[in-house]
């Protein structure tokens, strides 16, 4: 079956400073992978360059089959538009409730864009999909509500379902419990995964948590200094070896291996 997501020798660099340095993995249909690693080595780099925002130097980025890197404009927006994201931050429009932030998943599809998202020309089956998004993540008795009346773990919850009505194939996590209390993380990784598991979607996830990869992860990818350090099963993923992506020459910008970084 061909991978959700294929990073092939990729290479990413500004100027003298070699950002990504031979990124290869595979993510199947399904999966859901933890990447791990320190601040500085290069993992938003890499996010950004799995929907194109980051121009390689070299290697290969596929998505479901579809290249990248040759790409025309038009299906590099399809593309994208089969990718869903969330986010640390959130990114909730804050003067709009919670039922019209999660119509705006909906924009990618919708010929009239931001009016219709907004409400005031959505058709009965994407205001009734809405609803139900927002019934999927335990938030429809919160639909009125704007952000600022809504607890971080509440926001996070909408902006899954803003995810879940993109309708995505693939979904990128981005630190999403960075900003919550420990109670309010578990209660958010349970519903993605559980989310991403019913639906079917193939998630690559960015944590800090050791405990919380280990405890949701299908599989550990781990980066130092631009390079994948570990690609294993949780099972096989054991502390120290997690331990050591944050020791030592972990940032893109230090010496690594003897190579001025």
């Amino acid at each position: 079956m061909t991978p959700a997501i294929s990073c092939e020798q990729v290479q990413v660099g500004y100027g003298d400073l070699q950002v990504l340095r031979g990124v290869s993995f595979d993510i199947p249909v399904g999966q859901g992978v933890v990447l791990l690693g320190a601040n500085g080595c290069g993992k938003s780099t890499l996010l950004r360059s799995l929907n194109g925002l980051e121009k390689l130097q070299s290697g290969r980025i596929r998505i479901h089959g579809d290249s990248l890197h040759d790409a025309s404009r038009r299906d590099l927006r399809r593309i994208r538009c089969s990718m869903g994201y969330v986010f640390q931050q959130f990114n909730l429009v804050p003067q709009l409730s919670a039922f019209q932030n999660v119509l705006l998943g909906a924009m990618g599809r919708q010929r009239f864009g931001l009016l219709s998202c907004l409400g005031l020309t959505a058709s009965a089956e994407e205001r009734e999909r809405a609803m139900d998004c927002l019934d999927r993540v335990g938030m429809a008795d919160r639909a009125l509500h704007r952000p600022s009346a809504l607890s971080g773990g509440q926001q996070q919850r909408v902006a899954i379902a803003r995810m879940l009505m993109q309708a995505p194939r693939v979904v990128i996590a981005d630190e999403p419990v960075a900003s919550l209390d420990p109670k309010a993380e578990r209660e958010v990784l349970d519903l993605l995964w559980r989310i991403v598991r019913e639906e079917g979607l193939s998630m690559l996830c960015t944590l800090h948590q050791l405990d919380l990869a280990r405890d949701y992860a299908d599989r550990i990818i781990g980066m130092k200094a631009g390079r994948i350090e570990i690609d294993a099963p949780v099972a096989e993923a054991d502390r120290d070896r997690l331990d050591a992506l944050y020791i030592g020459m972990a940032r893109v910008d230090a010496q690594h291996d003897g190579e001025a970084a």
